[in-house]
């Protein structure tokens, strides 16, 4: 099966990435990861495929040991590296390691779709397992047959946003203003392209850190006045909140246009591109999907 779409994940160490939800469903284990990546687990992977779990375990042995070796011929490991390297995967890993405690080993759908599409056609050893849940998720999808088995809905893109609007402080009428309602243009652009802000994705965190650095730096107090502190809450769901009402900065609305021409001039070519690249492990695109965003406010050529 092809996917156009396929979503390229950098496995990169040990993720810090939750499981949104994992169940046995009709004897596959499968979930769904924080950033809505349906996987199956090692076992369920087996089931899928009507093999014995140590058989995946060697298939992704195999393919650590031999990813530097050429494409042979018709062997297990080839075949599926094959295909898999025709989709774009060139992983050293078959499968996103994942920590929430315990070590956990969540094979893609793409994966997961290979290694099936073996057993129904390629292997000598073909099964009617193979070849029924092979059909399945032809008529499904991948994606969806998790989603719909866990009875899985994502999350609504924006309800976190949504929320922390509305405990956001409007410090207008005292003359200064704060940096999440200054920057909620770019976090809205970001949400449409795909971005899920919650609790790891709080962009006003990374810009209020390096604008104050600025601020102190250019002696900006000076000029515009002194900032104050004011009290910002989280959504009770959020980590952060277990601190509120957190104290962040409020700055002179002298200041405004200084910060506006720092924004789009300093913080989104230079700043931007760094913070959200540190961000790539919990887009459901990786860093194919970081770069896209990155493009959005990359500077215009006129």
């Amino acid at each position: 099966m092809s996917n156009s779409n396929l979503p390229i994940y950098k496995n990169q160490g040990v993720l810090d990435l939750e499981i949104e939800i994992q169940q046995n469903v009709d004897g596959i284990e499968m979930g769904v990861l924080e950033n809505g990546i349906p996987y199956l687990t090692q076992t369920g992977l087996a089931s899928l495929c009507g093999v014995a779990r140590s058989v995946i375990y060697d298939i992704t042995k195999d393919w650590e040991n031999k990813f530097d070796e050429e494409i042979t011929g018709s062997d297990r490991n080839s075949v599926i590296k094959n295909y898999l390297f025709n989709q774009g995967f060139k992983e050293k890993k078959l499968h996103i390691e994942t920590r929430d405690g315990n070590l956990n080993y969540a094979y893609p759908d793409y994966v997961c779709m290979a290694i099936l599409e073996y057993y129904t056609f390629d292997s000598q050893n073909k099964n009617n397992i193979a070849a029924s849940n092979y059909r399945k998720l032809a008529r499904f999808g991948f994606e969806q047959f998790i989603y719909k088995s866990l009875e899985y809905k994502p999350a609504d893109k924006w309800q976190a946003f949504h929320d922390r609007v509305l405990l956001s402080q409007d410090c207008s009428e005292l003359g200064y203003f704060i940096i999440f309602k200054e920057i909620n243009g770019m976090v809205v652009d970001l949400i449409k392209a795909g971005l899920i802000v919650n609790a790891k994705t709080v962009p006003d965190i990374s810009v209020g850190r390096v604008w104050a650095e600025y601020w102190k730096k250019n002696k900006l107090s000076e000029k515009y006045g002194e900032i104050i502190t004011v009290p910002h809450n989280y959504p009770s769901y959020f980590p952060q909140a277990s601190a509120n009402p957190n104290q962040i900065n409020a700055y002179p609305d002298a200041g405004l246009p200084e910060f506006r021409r720092w924004f789009k001039e300093e913080y989104l070519p230079t700043k931007f591109p760094a913070y959200i690249l540190k961000k790539a492990n919990v887009l459901h695109g990786g860093k194919e999907e970081a770069n896209k965003l990155i493009a959005l406010f990359a500077p215009q050529d006129n």
